[in-house]
């Protein structure tokens, strides 16, 4: 396993994301705590959790499960450090596949209109491509959880719609049905030869 230990160039290596949703803070903190709500939003587009799980307090863990499609599965991880409800979370985060440790930080502040501005902070990175990659994939789930929030447009704050999939359920099961077709046509062909 890699070792975690940042260098000082990649300890400079910091992501900053400063973003503002049409909804009020304990909306928006409770899309972060609540798995099911998680589910139809989270993820960069494209992708869709499979998992999704957490015990929501400090030294909580947290672990989900992303897929872009048929047999891809990209396991994230990690710990719940701080959750001061509903001003300030902060969570430790591991790809599976480096086992590397960036530390996830965001404070959620009143904004006029009843909006909320929340400030996102991750680092350190192993590298500026990896940073650059996160950039990419948590810009694109801030642009799905802004759509999610439009969603609610009254006071009941339950989940909306069904988990967001981005054609990945539907390609799961497209995938099994054309393997069960070809299975069948595959025994229908052997019991033809046999029949021969």
């Amino acid at each position: 396993m890699p070792s975690n230990e940042a260098t000082t160039e990649q300890r400079g290596l910091v992501l900053e994301i400063d973003r503002t949703f049409e909804a009020p803070r304990e909306l928006v903190w409770r899309l972060w705590r609540d798995p099911e709500h998680m589910v139809r939003w989270h993820g960069p587009e494209g992708c869709a959790l499979l998992e999704c799980e957490g015990d929501f307090r400090v030294g909580g863990q947290w672990r989900r499960v992303m897929s872009s499609g048929p047999g891809h599965r990209h396991l994230i991880s990690g710990q719940y450090l701080e959750v001061v409800e509903p001003h300030r979370l902060s969570f430790t985060y591991i790809n599976a596949y480096d086992g590397f440790e960036t530390i996830v930080t965001m404070e959620f502040l009143e904004a006029p209109g009843g909006r909320t501005r929340m400030l996102f902070r991750q680092t350190p990175f192993v590298s500026v491509e990896e940073r650059d990659g996160h950039g990419w994939g948590w810009q694109s789930s801030f642009e799905l959880l802004g759509r999610y929030l439009t969603r609610f447009i009254d006071d009941d704050w339950g989940p909306k719609g069904r988990p967001r999939s981005d054609g990945v359920a539907e390609d799961f099961a497209a995938a099994r049905a054309r393997a069960a077709e070809g299975n069948r046509e595959k025994t229908n062909d052997n019991r033809r030869t046999d029949n021969r």
